[in-house]
């Protein structure tokens, strides 16, 4: 067997990914080489020792023999987390399909160099009686500065250098000699930038209701046993999965290990932490895209320093660098956001099992609506199905009332509120309680259109249209949401010259409007992408809402993932039915999963609550088992769909996508890779293998990029994952120039 070479990336750190370089494996080692062991390799001219990681291996060198080193030896005494992280990243260039430094760029992301902020303090050296002795002489010679800094000493003991420098005026030659004096002391210390709200939750812990006992005793048993499982717990809303979770990271801590705690969104973060922190205090932190250079790098260095046992945040937190880690946590697991939308396109969830399958640690999934993928895998022994079906406070589900916009119509209501909701709304107003309006929709209307030649604005770059903002200015907008193309809203048809533009459809800014014209006593929040832009933006809505300064949330996706307002009695879902008819085959659970979620939104507290779903198709047997929270009934239904048409979780599906600027070389290019596909599976007389196109997808140009797909099909995943490494080894020869991308999405949740 001809010698193997090894990719080795030098002195890798959270701080910079340096580039890769080439060495020989000599014959005494080659038995014990794999992916993210630590090496000492001759480095530069001098070939001075350096230490390295093991990015890659492979049997034909890139160079000339004579210019490739030899890996000098193994360094076995230590297992870093980086070493755990590479490993992770190359099962996930293997698995979805990316270059190895996309895959490290993933979970370790390169980063500024951030310098840690420093707090100097000044500090009395001497004693009091000493101090005031000094205070006499320093007057004596009126030595000002001296007494300033030194009065303030004997009263506070200590204070911040910045303040007696700002405010007291103090001088860097005045601190230099009553340093040398013997006066002062000037202490440094590192100072780190919080990444936490301060705000408390003041209310009172719940304590574990029989149900939840048994679920934390069966993971206590299993953990101390070695049996490292994963775990999905599907509750109904309101059942109390979070204190489940809590306990099971008290038994994790207890060993001395940490847990990561993923949740689907940034705005649920608030509520989380303040959770996490009543119960493990200042043990925990978090991970997101909102904080700054600074924040995140103080927090990567308390994580290295074992200053935390826990990290919360959305899935990026996935790749926290715990040194121990015992437990991952998902939250919401069914939230399409668990998968990435970079390459590589990684699902948190399975890319979290791995971790955990590396470090010997645990997982638990939980949902009140489980994925249909994670659902099925407990069906199938895969995972351990935990349930708890009643809220924790014993307290009933939610009324659904279900609402036939049909007859609204009939009746002469234009309004996108039916007469029943509006009622509702104006009781619940009327009784000081909180409302939430959920509209899986942003910004003012949908698209903007002449009603004389029918010409529908559309962005230059991207074949979608614009959608119309106004942001309460005089200068409203139309915003693409794909490239982020903007420019001022049109007046006059560029097709025909008219000046019949109209707003269609509805956003949240514009329901927003309506309710405040309808109910102008109302204090209403809106929460959407375009008000949560800043930094805790998310955070200064929730928290007003939670302190009673709202009566009614308006909101898109966001308001219905997890919040917990014991004071919301009426949850109203408009357009119930908008998502259920795409062409997506997600559509259905997609549609479940959010108006299951919105409704568990009412009466958490000790009120009871109601949901009005409004729908122009109440009979649909989606709209029918989210109003009656029957999630079997619905996977049921929804599985045997899944089987007849061969679609996840029942197969595999991949979907090629080949994009460039010219549309011929792009179509001339997927028609080249699917009939080299067809080989490959014709080649085996695989029969288990089905490929689908090519095809255009449904948006067919982003961002001056036209877009070319196919899909494969398969029940085994190692030959998705085998037909892919082939077609990845083919393509190089098409890359080579820039004109052509190729990417893989496998398993897809959105619509291509």
């Amino acid at each position: 067997m001809s010698a193997k070479y090894v990719d080795i990336i030098i002195d890798i750190s959270h701080e910079a990914i340096d580039r890769v370089f080439e060495y020989r494996i000599p014959e005494k080692l080659e038995e014990h080489i794999q992916i993210g062991l630590k090496v000492e390799v001759p480095f530069g001219k001098g070939n001075s020792r350096r230490t390295g990681y093991i990015v890659g291996i492979h049997y034909q060198s890139k160079w000339d023999a004579d210019k490739i080193k030899d890996v000098h030896g193994i360094i076995t005494n230590e297992v870093p987390v980086e070493a755990e992280l590479i490993r992770l990243a190359a099962w996930m260039r293997d698995t979805y399909g990316s270059t190895m430094y996309q895959a490290l760029q993933t979970v370790m992301p390169v980063k500024k160099v951030i310098r840690p902020v420093e707090k100097k303090v000044v500090i009395l050296a001497v004693t009091e009686e000493e101090g005031a002795l000094r205070l006499l002489e320093y007057r004596r010679k009126k030595n000002t500065a001296k007494v300033r800094l030194l009065d303030a000493l004997l009263e506070h003991g200590e204070i911040p250098w910045n303040l007696a420098k700002d405010k007291l005026n103090i001088g860097n030659a005045t601190f230099d000699r009553m340093a040398e004096e013997g006066t002062i002391e000037i202490r440094s210390c590192l100072q780190v930038r919080s990444a936490i709200s301060s705000r408390r939750m003041l209310t009172k812990e719940p304590e574990l209701n029989e149900d939840q006992q048994t679920l934390v005793r069966e993971f206590e048993a299993d953990y101390q046993n070695g049996d490292y499982k994963t775990y999905l717990l599907h509750g109904v809303t309101g059942s109390g999965k979070t204190e489940v979770y809590m306990h099971a990271i008290d038994t994790v801590i207890h060993a001395g290990r940490q847990a990561i705690v993923l949740i689907p969104e940034i705005a649920l973060t608030f509520q989380t932490v303040m959770r996490f922190e009543r119960h493990f205090g200042e043990r925990v932190t978090i991970l997101n895209s909102k904080m700054s250079d600074g924040e995140r790098y103080d927090q990567y260095r308390r994580i290295q320093n074992g200053e935390v046992s826990i990290v919360i945040g959305p899935r990026s937190a996935l790749f926290a660098p715990f040194m121990n880690l015992g437990l991952i946590i998902i939250d919401e697991e069914h939230e399409n956001s668990y998968k990435s939308d970079n390459i590589p396109k990684y699902h948190a969830r399975e890319t979290a099992i791995k971790r955990a399958e590396f470090t010997h640690a645990s997982v638990i999934l939980g949902s009140a609506t489980p994925s249909l993928a994670s659902y099925y895998e407990a069906q199938q022994g895969v995972y351990r199905l935990w349930e708890l079906k009643d809220r924790a406070n014993k307290q009933e589900l939610p009324k659904v009332e279900i609402i036939d916009l049909r007859d609204e119509l009939q009746h002469g209501n234009r309004s996108r509120f039916s007469y029943r909701l509006q009622e509702l709304i104006a009781e619940r107003l009327e009784k000081k309680q909180q409302i939430m309006i959920f509209m899986n929709r942003r910004g003012y209307s949908s698209f903007v259109s002449c009603r004389n030649c029918g010409e529908v604005v559309q962005c230059p770059h991207c074949q979608v249209s614009l959608t119309y903002h106004d942001h309460n200015t005089a200068s409203p907008k139309l915003i693409c949401h794909y490239c982020g193309y903007e420019e001022p809203f049109v007046k006059q048809c560029r097709k025909c010259g008219s000046k019949l533009i109209g707003k269609f459809g509805s956003g949240t800014q514009q329901i927003e409007a309506e309710l405040q014209e309808m109910y102008p006593q109302a204090r209403i929040l809106r929460m959407d992408a375009d008000t949560t832009r800043q930094k805790h933006g998310h955070e200064t809505i929730l928290s007003a809402f939670a302190d009673g300064k709202a009566d009614i949330l308006v909101g898109t996706q966001m308001i219905v993932k997890g919040h917990d307002f014991p004071n919301v009695t009426l949850v109203g879902i408009l357009a119930a039915d908008l998502s259920l008819h795409s062409q997506d085959y997600m559509a259905g659970e997609r549609t479940f999963d959010l108006l299951t979620q919105a409704a568990g939104r009412a009466g958490r507290g000790e009120l009871s609550g109601t949901v009005v779903i409004q729908t122009y198709d109440p009979e649909h047997p989606v709209i029918q088992t989210a109003a009656e929270q029957d999630y079997h009934c619905f996977y049921d239904n929804e599985i045997a769909y899944r089987i007849a048409l061969k679609y996840p979780p029942v197969y595999h599906m991949m979907v090629v996508m080949v994009t460039g600027e010219d549309k011929t070389e792009v179509e001339h290019s997927i028609r080249e890779l699917v009939d080299v596909c067809r080989q490959l599976v014709l080649s085996e007389s695989d029969r288990s293998v089905h490929i689908i196109g090519p095809t255009a997808p449904v948006i067919g140009k982003i961002k001056d990029m036209y877009r070319r797909i196919f899909y494969i099909k398969t029940t085994d995943i190692e030959k998705m994952k085998g037909i892919k490494n082939q077609m990845e080894n083919y393509s190089e020869s098409m890359r080579a120039t820039d004109h052509i991308r190729i990417f893989y999405d496998l398993n897809p949740m959105n619509i291509y």
